[in-house]
C-alpha cells in the first residue's frame, strides 16, 4: 500500500504542475541585489597545496593516538582494540632512524584498556584515556608518573596546547581548554561552513592555529581558535588510501606533529610503516 500511496501523491504532483504551469506568480526581484549575489554565497574553504618532503620509518605495532616534538624527540602514545589483544597502550619516545617506539609507559589493559592522545606543557606528559574519563601525569624526562585527573568528557581522543592550555578533542565538533591543572577552562565550537564538523581527533597547535585529523578520513583541518571557523584544509586521501592499498593492515591516518625547531611536519597513521615529512604553507 505504500508504493501505491506514492504513485498517487506523484501523479497528483504531476497534474498540479502541468494545470498551474502557466499561472506561476511573478517572482519580484531587487534590482538592486544580483541574482548571483557572491556576498550572500558561502565562502569555499581552501585546500592546501603539499609536497612529500621525506618519508621516515614508523613502528607497525603502534596504534597511533598521540604524536608530538619535544625537546628534538618524537614522542608517541599508542591504543590497543579490543579485536586486537596483541596490542598495547603505550607511551614513549620514537627512534626517527627506525621508527620504533621505546615504551617507557605502559596503561594496566584490566583497569584503561584504550590509551589516547598526549600532550607536554610545563614539562610535564598528559595522557587521556579513550572511555573511563580518566588521564594521568608523568614527568617528562623519567615518566615517573606524578599525577591523574578526570574529566567530564564522554570520551578523550586527542590533546595539544597553544602554550597556555591543553585543548582535548573528544570525538564530538566541541574541543574543551583545560588549565594546567586539568580544570575545565571553555570550550570551542569547531565549524565548516556554519555547520558543526565533529569526529576531530589527533591534535597539533601549529603558529597559532590548530590542526586536526578528521577520523576516518585522509583530511586534516586548520582551525582559528579566536572563531572555532575551519579556515583550510589538506587533502591527504591518496596518501590514505596508497597506503592501505600496498598494506592492507594499515587503518586511519592519525597523528600530526610539528618540530618547531627544524620546522617540519610529520603525519603518519594507526599501525603505518611509515610517517611523511609533509611541506604546506603553514
Amino acid at each position: 500500500m505504500k508504493s501505491a500511496k506514492k504513485i498517487i501523491s506523484f501523479s497528483a504532483i504531476v497534474i498540479a504542475f502541468v494545470s498551474c504551469s502557466s499561472c506561476e506568480p511573478e517572482v519580484k526581484k531587487d534590482p538592486e541585489i544580483p541574482v548571483n549575489d557572491p556576498i550572500h554565497e558561502k565562502p569555499v574553504i581552501p585546500v592546501l597545496d603539499y609536497s612529500i618532503v621525506a618519508t621516515v620509518p614508523h613502528d607497525t605495532t603502534a596504534f597511533t593516538e598521540g604524536l608530538l616534538f619535544h625537546d628534538n624527540k618524537l614522542f608517541e602514545s599508542t591504543g590497543s582494540p579490543d579485536n586486537m589483544p596483541e596490542l598495547k597502550s603505550v607511551l614513549g619516545i620514537v627512534d626517527m632512524k627506525t621508527g620504533k617506539l621505546d615504551a617507557k609507559v605502559e596503561l594496566d589493559k584490566k583497569a584503561y584498556p584504550f590509551g589516547e592522545g598526549m600532550v607536554i606543557l610545563n614539562e610535564k606528559i598528559y595522557q587521556v584515556t579513550y572511555k573511563e574519563q580518566t588521564g594521568f601525569i608523568y614527568d617528562v624526562k623519567t615518566f615517573k608518573k606524578i599525577g591523574q585527573f578526570n574529566y567530564s568528557n564522554k570520551e578523550g581522543w586527542g590533546l595539544t596546547t597553544d602554550g597556555t592550555y591543553i585543548i582535548m578533542s573528544d570525538g564530538t565538533n566541541n574541543l574543551t581548554y583545560f588549565d594546567a591543572e586539568m580544570k575545565p577552562v571553555k570550550t570551542l565550537a569547531v565549524n565548516e561552513n556554519g555547520y558543526a564538523a565533529d569526529a576531530l581527533n589527533e591534535l597539533e597547535y601549529i603558529k597559532g592555529f590548530i590542526y586536526a585529523n578528521i577520523y576516518t578520513t585522509g583530511y586534516i583541518v586548520k582551525i582559528d581558535p579566536k572563531t572555532g571557523n575551519i579556515v583550510a584544509k589538506i587533502n591527504l586521501t591518496p596518501k590514505f588510501y596508497e597506503m592501505h592499498t600496498a598494506h592492507p593492515n594499515t587503518l586511519e591516518m592519525n597523528g600530526i606533529a610539528y618540530d618547531s625547531i627544524a620546522d617540519k611536519i610529520y603525519v603518519t597513521g594507526k599501525l603505518w610503516p611509515v610517517m611523511y615529512e609533509v611541506k604546506f604553507d603553514h
